[in-house]
């Protein structure tokens, strides 16, 4: 039987979408959560064989919302998943953690949303921490970050090459 770990919506001291009160409070939540998902990647590395994150639905008295499950299987390492398992159930405090900015930030009960897509935010990081031109990183976490999600994203650091590309 697969043990399932919910990790949460977003980190722990940002702000995020509420039930009930955001506009459009499906849209950022899943978006928070696919950001959160990335933010997790981007400071951990992709879970490993065997484990899996996922947003998975919650019912509440006064709606539906997701949250991100890290989702161990029967057939997982049990080193490799205890591993990943201590190092992500408790979450992010910050976005600033993976070099991230908040996808939606909130103001007097007003969402302003900064990006739209998972994809877009994970770009958004590959282009912030990408290495200077002769291959160093301006902040050593910003290798950790930039590899992780590289990996983990190959469309979006195929997008990112390919910009690359076009300004060099």
């Amino acid at each position: 039987m697969p043990i399932i770990i919910d990790v949460g919506v977003a980190p722990a001291n940002e702000d995020c979408a509420q039930l009930g009160i955001t506009p459009d409070f499906g849209a950022a939540n899943r978006l928070e959560v696919l950001a959160y998902r990335a933010a997790i990647i981007a400071v951990h590395g992709a879970p490993p064989s065997g484990c899996r994150l996922e947003p998975k639905s919650n019912h509440h008295d006064f709606g539906s919302y997701c949250s991100l499950t890290l989702i161990v299987s029967d057939e997982a390492s049990v080193s490799a998943a205890h591993a990943y398992i201590a190092a992500v159930e408790s979450g992010l405090g910050k976005w600033t953690e993976a070099a991230m900015a908040p996808p939606i930030t909130y103001r007097d009960g007003i969402a302003r949303w900064h990006k739209r897509t998972a994809s877009d935010v994970v770009f958004g990081v590959l282009m912030s921490t990408r290495p200077d031109d002769d291959g160093q990183f301006r902040i050593p976490a910003f290798a950790t970050i930039h590899a992780n999600l590289s990996a983990a994203y190959e469309a979006e650091a195929a997008r990112f090459a390919a910009l690359q590309g076009e300004i060099a």
